[in-house]
């Protein structure tokens, strides 16, 4: 069945604007305050972001307000407070209750669907819908070794740019390289990795870019050596990996681990932005280098078949 999209176009940022700020009020969305520094490695400036606030994230995992607590789904459903628009009639978009970076978005499932199951067009469409409303890059982390939290299916979206100066994230100088035409590589990537340009951008033409993207997404998947299994009605991922879409490409990495060395890495490490529990983990990722890191935790290159 063909997932209606919902969101009238035009509409979101206000959306997100005044969903922030009411939940805000209500205290509950909880923003983790940060530090940020800069670590210069491989000819990229990643952001590393220095949590300084775990105490609040901790103590705000009961939720909502009276301080009830939330069921072990927080999407089931996600707290009124946080639920910024309908998507589609398959999608929600959520505020990210934790979150450190401003108009982070989640892009969840009304009923229940395993994080490890691939990406239905659907899925892609209702992405697509959102990044078409400002300056965005989406991403999912597809299972736990890959930086999911949450067992229940959710895209993710943050704006861009990163910071006012410079490039719209870390990495992006690097993507630019990437191959044109059928699935390929970025050159200067050092980890595992397949990469692949839509002919429509999202902002020009969303639906046509997501239709375009669904079968970019397999052909991705496949490219790594990941492939799609039957069982309980669905069809799950065979190895956990991460997907990162801009307006006008999409990347897939293959994980091999979630952690280096305590470090959790998620998909927006493969854009050039690290986030860390605090001191002694900057100190990890200095002391080895970020781009050793993305090597380790993504395994080594591949050429996509």
């Amino acid at each position: 069945m063909r997932t209606e999209i919902l969101l009238e176009p035009g509409s979101l940022a206000e959306a997100v604007d005044e969903a922030t700020r009411c939940a805000l009020a209500a205290g509950v969305l909880v923003p983790i305050e940060t530090e940020q520094e800069r670590i210069a490695d491989a000819g990229v400036c990643f952001l590393l972001r220095v949590v300084a606030s775990l105490r609040r994230k901790a103590s705000g995992r009961p939720g909502g307000a009276g301080g009830q607590r939330r069921p072990a789904d927080p999407f089931l459903p996600p707290e009124p407070e946080l639920t910024v628009a309908e998507v589609s009639s398959r999608h929600l978009a959520v505020l990210n209750k934790f979150n450190v970076l401003e108009r982070h978005l989640l892009i969840v499932t009304r009923a229940f669907e395993p994080q490890e199951t691939l990406l239905s067009p659907g899925d892609l469409r209702a992405l697509f819908a959102c990044m078409a409303e400002y300056p965005s890059l989406g991403f999912y982390n597809g299972g736990t070794v890959a930086g999911a939290s949450q067992a229940h299916k959710h895209l993710q979206l943050v704006p861009l740019p990163f910071e006012p100066d410079g490039p719209a994230f870390p990495m992006q100088p690097l993507m630019d390289a990437g191959t044109r035409g059928s699935v390929g590589r970025c050159p200067d990537l050092p980890f595992a990795h397949a990469f692949a340009r839509l002919d429509q951008p999202v902002a020009a033409a969303p639906m046509e870019a997501a239709e375009q993207a669904g079968a970019l997404y397999l052909e991705l998947l496949t490219a790594v050596g990941i492939e799609g299994r039957g069982a309980d009605g669905a069809v799950r991922q065979s190895a956990p990996y991460n997907l990162l879409v801009a307006d006008d490409w999409m990347l897939v990495v293959p994980r091999a681990g979630e952690f280096f060395r305590g470090v959790s890495v998620n998909a927006l490490g493969f854009a050039g932005s690290l986030f860390v529990k605090d001191r002694r983990q900057l100190e990890v990722i200095r002391a080895a280098g970020p781009m050793h890191i993305l090597r380790t935790v993504a395994g080594s290159p591949r050429e996509p078949t």
